[in-house]
């Protein structure tokens, strides 16, 4: 299973992204700020062939939610997409790049280092902002910061519109289905660049191992138990183990714990 995560800010319609890449209604979403995705959601799906998870991160960059709000949700991520994934889309809407979103993209550093632009692509919301006849490149072109975002994911972005463009098939480019279809051509190409690696850790392995350890022991004493059904216990499971290894560490410490990662002074330093 090629396993995506989709990161960004509550509001810029990843929830949404979700439900249009999977052309059908299987991600919760909100209409206010305050009732979008508050925790991760992940559904697995058969794509040309193969099988796509999608995690749907919640707001990891929104500034209202508390340390312990976050830890939660950072933890039952990880265990939805270790032992790593192989593709991050990191979701921006199509407006004017300000401070706030170049906030999240340092945060996108300190939580998983710079390696993490080589496993990721940059994808535009609100597609029906682009001025007549411009492309997302050329949209990119004119910013600085932007520029500079989507040449650190190799040149990696696309657009879509999740209201606008649903039915657009006359447009070859203002097209959902297009450009679907190209982001996944996108990933395709980007795992096979990466030789079939996810982005992972030892922390990130030992999630892993973790997981398959509790479904052997469900297996065991599962019954009639699906695999599906025997995964999510396991999962569940691992998260509570988890939630026991790292409930006391603060943020940044979990995040180091977690991705080998020490943020000081909003430097970020690599650790053993």
């Amino acid at each position: 299973s090629t396993r995506m995560v989709i990161l960004g800010k509550t509001g810029v319609g990843k929830s949404s992204l979700a439900n249009t890449k999977f052309g059908e209604q299987l991600f919760k979403i909100g209409h206010s700020v305050n009732s979008d995705t508050r925790t991760c959601q992940a559904v697995t799906k058969p794509v040309n062939g193969g099988n796509i998870t999608l995690i749907d991160s919640p707001g990891f960059f929104d500034t209202d939610r508390s340390e312990e709000e976050m830890k939660v949700e950072i933890l039952r991520c990880i265990t939805e997409f270790a032992p790593g994934p192989h593709a991050f889309l990191i979701v921006l809407k199509v407006e004017r790049f300000t401070e706030h979103e170049k906030a999240s993209v340092t945060k996108i550093i300190q939580y998983f280092f710079e390696e993490v632009f080589q496993y990721a692509t940059v994808l535009f919301t609100h597609g029906d902002q682009l001025p007549e006849g411009q492309t997302i490149e050329e949209f990119t072109h004119d910013n600085e910061a932007l520029r500079d975002l989507v040449a650190k994911c190799g040149g990696r972005c696309l657009v879509v519109d999740n209201k606008y463009w649903k039915n657009n098939q006359q447009e070859e480019y203002r097209n959902n289905q297009v450009q679907v279809k190209e982001l996944l051509k996108t990933i395709d190409q980007m795992v096979e660049a990466n030789k079939g690696r996810c982005y992972t850790n030892e922390m990130l392995q030992a999630v892993q191992e973790r997981i398959m350890e509790e479904e052997q022991l469900i297996r065991q004493s599962s019954g009639n138990k699906s695999q599906e059904e025997i995964r999510k216990e396991a999962k569940d499971r691992t998260y509570d183990w988890c939630w026991i290894q790292w409930f006391s560490h603060s943020l940044p410490n979990l995040f180091r714990s977690l991705f080998g990662l020490a943020i000081v002074d909003e430097h970020i330093l690599e650790t053993e």
